[in-house]
């Protein structure tokens, strides 16, 4: 649909203009810088930084229904740069000019309510978001295409050149990081630093064929970040974590897509996200925050943060219930399912704990915990989702398993609905699934397969059947109506079948 076709009063804001006043905010000695250069720690104290538009009152003078008809109208676009994450163009990234904006094919991934069982062992009404049916298989496309948009926007400027973009990652990061800076190839090349052994094939396969100049070094995920950030203090480098703040803003699309989904009613939501380097709870917070004193919605749904026993510092620091008496403690990790989960020392540590401050005075009590689960239930509740139709990777079952934690704990109540975070597709972690089935895991994992819950191929060749078929050699005549006549009375048996 074209704009000439829209609304007459819609039609002014359909296709946005560059705008805004956008810094970077220090969030502990409140300093305030431009934008104008890549920038991921106060220069004055060293802490985190988060995006902050000084021009944002201008969005509140537009009428929440306007907004509404506004994203509605804008998903019949064929426009490339809106069909994104930059639907929501004020909100993520307004300065950058729309032909600057890269599109992939991320965001607006599809909501899909749990079936009946699943909802009745859970013991809540929920819907999976699946972000694995993002371009590179994942959530971190949504960041990728807010970094890379802003750095291919400083490059048209003529404000950086040969660019080298890098990232520490267990997995998900490296593959979006590395397919987004393959797309502005040659003046974009991409590194990405993995722990040895601490990724699947799958996911290594991903910035490998992307071109990305691919590290493995000893230690887990938390020993890559330091590397990472060494090497961007020391050398003109674009760090592409989510220390980027540009990262969070992309991110931030995850709850502009819920709201619009749920037609801006988040009255009775329970958003359910993993917490690893704490990057997208940062995000989904400070979206909800957004729209939310934008009046675009009229309340802050809860969020419930998910940590494996493994890797769940942000847990043991909000399981102190006196604010005065919290102390963040990294913590050593031990092996998780969860890969990208695995982080013991969080580097938005500082962002959550601002936001979920702000948070809960806004919403004027309590909205955002933190629960904690165990490795089996995140393996357990990934199949079963699994076996009931969904997509879930190892962080949805993480998801999943959270939700019904903070069930039981009493956080959620009846008639609430609950929306997960499934993070990447299920098949890059194929390979714990075959763990599982096979009863591989090694002892620190903490996994015992339920035998409900395993499966594994049949082979079927009857002992009395002479002739096979084989590759190249084909069987024709009688000795082919035998062999499918037989491997069809043993598949019958096997599924206990009644003849017709």
């Amino acid at each position: 649909m074209k704009p000439a076709d829209y609304p007459e009063d819609i039609r002014p804001y359909i296709v946005p203009k560059p705008e805004g006043n956008l810094n970077y905010r220090c969030l502990d000695c409140g300093e305030n810088y431009g934008i104008e250069k890549l920038l991921y720690t106060c220069p004055k104290c060293g802490q985190v930084l988060l995006i902050y538009d000084q021009a944002f009152d201008r969005l509140k003078k537009i009428p929440a229904a306007t907004w509404h008809r506004i994203f509605d109208y804008r998903k019949m676009l064929t426009l490339p740069a809106l069909k994104g994450i930059y639907r929501y163009h004020e909100f993520i990234g307004p300065v950058i000019p729309l032909d600057a904006v890269i599109y992939l094919g991320e965001g607006h991934t599809p909501v899909v309510e749990a079936n009946g069982f699943l909802q009745e062992k859970a013991g809540i009404r929920f819907y999976f978001k699946n972000d694995g049916q993002n371009p590179s298989a994942s959530f971190k496309d949504r960041g990728m295409a807010s970094a890379l948009s802003y750095i291919h926007y400083l490059i048209r400027q003529g404000q950086i050149s040969d660019v080298l973009a890098i990232c520490a990652s267990t997995g998900d990061t490296s593959a979006a990081a590395a397919l987004y800076a393959s797309y502005l190839n040659p003046r974009v090349k991409s590194a990405v630093l993995l722990p040895h052994g601490k990724v699947t094939p799958q996911q290594l396969s991903q910035p490998l064929g992307s071109g990305a100049a691919v590290f493995e070094i000893p230690g887990v995920f938390d020993d890559c970040m330091k590397v990472v950030e060494n090497l961007s203090e020391q050398y003109n480098v674009a760090l592409l974590n989510s220390k980027n703040a540009w990262r969070i803003l992309g991110q931030e699309s995850y709850s502009y897509e819920i709201s619009q989904d749920f037609e801006y009613d988040l009255r009775d939501k329970v958003v359910v996200v993993p917490v690893g380097n704490a990057g997208n709870i940062t995000a989904v917070m400070n979206g909800f925050l957004k729209f939310y004193e934008a009046g675009i919605i009229e309340s802050l749904p809860k969020i419930i943060g998910v940590q494996s026993r493994h890797a769940n510092p942000v847990y043991r620091y909000y399981r102190q219930a006196d604010a005065e008496r919290r102390k963040f403690v990294p913590v050593t990790v031990t092996p998780s399912v969860a890969q990208a989960a695995m982080i013991g020392n969080p580097v938005s540590m500082p962002r959550v704990i601002h936001l979920v401050e702000v948070y809960n005075r806004l919403a004027g009590k309590q909205r955002i915990w933190v629960v904690e689960v165990t490795e089996q239930a995140i393996m357990d509740w990934e199949l079963i989702a699994n076996k009931n139709g969904h997509i879930a990777c190892t962080h949805g079952g993480e998801s999943l398993a959270g939700l019904v934690a903070a069930r039981q704990l009493g956080l959620v109540g009846d008639g609430e609905i609950g929306v997960i975070d499934s993070t990447a597709h299920t098949l890059k972690f194929s390979g714990f699934q075959q763990m599982y089935f096979e009863d591989q895991f090694p002892p620190d994992f903490d996994i015992t397969p339920d035998p409900d819950l395993t499966n594994a191929p049949v082979l079927v060749r009857p002992k009395d059947l002479a002739k096979v078929p084989t590759p190249g050699n084909p069987l024709t005549g009688e000795d082919f109506k035998r062999f499918v006549q037989r491997i069809s009375d043993e598949i019958a048996k096997i599924l206990d079948l009644e003849k017709t």
